[in-house]
């Protein structure tokens, strides 16, 4: 797509998310056109960076972005800021007929995980990106579920300190909330649950991951060949996702102490380990619990914008 076909994209928050997703648009997109890079801090490295690459800037907020010559063009927008401030960028930037990708936990908009139901709700007025742990853990959840329904599903997403800014550490109990209710909705299991740990280790380690799922007795085979598939998958916009060992296997019950599970139920523990190394586009590369929304937006935002040309070529 030619330069001036590409769609004209916005991105709220010029903190380390912004920054990396603006990168990320610049040099990776042949969808998307940044347009403009909204903050509130005039001093922020974000709007700085933005400024020398040409990409129109704003240091006056979701204000200072409807004043902006850019505005009107702007068909996407991208929040990278807190769910608290979503909510009111969503109020705003509807009632003027944008699109926001949201990475916030805000869950206002339907959830979105790309290789899961990235096709499903493209025509949304606003998508939300779950979490981190959300998007590196639910396909692992969906792809076990296309062998053997998931009766529940725990993930444990360990991040480096370091990598979990303001934004991420005022949202902890909406990551915990949203990703328990997207690894239902999303990843298809009956009861989903989710824990998030900040490890202060230095050097600091990338993003791992551990996804537990309770099934019925299945083929172990085609669920590891599920598994390894989604993987792949998701491998093709998340370079750095990966397995650290094979998918593991444990025959459990009776006994098993969960809501809706039969006291003489037999099934197996699945347990699937993660480690998502980033792109380091803009982050350090052990920042993959970035990475990976940022990827995961862009992917999103590229297929809402072909939707959105489809739309008009129609």
């Amino acid at each position: 797509m030619a330069t001036s076909d590409r769609v004209p994209v916005a991105i709220i928050g010029s903190g380390n998310i912004g920054t990396d997703l603006m990168i990320k648009v610049l040099r990776n997109s042949r969808t998307l056109r940044m347009a403009a890079m909204v903050g509130v801090d005039p001093q922020s490295e974000g709007l700085a960076r933005a400024n020398r690459l040409g990409v129109a800037t704003t240091s006056a907020g979701i204000d200072g972005f409807l004043a902006m010559p850019e505005f009107k063009d702007v068909r996407i927008v991208f929040d990278a800021t807190s769910a608290g401030a979503h909510k009111h960028h969503d109020t705003v930037l509807r009632a003027h007929g944008k699109t926001l990708i949201d990475l916030t936990p805000a869950a206002i908009g339907p959830f979105v995980i790309p290789p899961v139901n990235g096709e499903q709700h493209l025509s949304a007025a606003n998508l939300n990106m779950v979490t981190c742990g959300g998007q590196a853990t639910i396909p692992i959840v969906a792809a076990v579920g296309k062998v053997a329904p998931v009766l529940y599903a725990e993930i444990v997403a360990s991040i480096a300190s370091r990598s979990a800014g303001p934004g991420t550490r005022a949202n902890i109990d909406e990551f915990t909330e949203t990703t328990a209710r997207a690894i239902e909705q999303v990843g298809g299991a009956r009861h989903g649950k989710a824990i998030i740990v900040l490890n202060p280790a230095e050097p600091p380690l990338v993003m791992r991951d551990t996804v537990y799922c309770l099934t019925a007795l299945a083929d172990e085979s085609a669920i590891e060949a599920a598994v390894q598939a989604m993987v792949t998958e998701v491998q093709s916009y998340v370079p750095g996702y990966r397995l650290k060992q094979r998918v593991q296997f444990e025959r459990v019950g009776p006994g098993i102490k969960l809501p809706d599970v039969a006291a003489d139920f037999v099934g197996l523990k699945v347990s699937v380990f993660l480690e998502i190394e980033g792109a380091a586009h803009y982050l350090p590369a052990y920042a993959g619990n970035l990475d990976i929304m940022t990827s995961a937006a862009l992917r999103t935002a590229e297929r809402v914008a072909l939707n959105l040309r489809e739309e008009i070529a129609a």
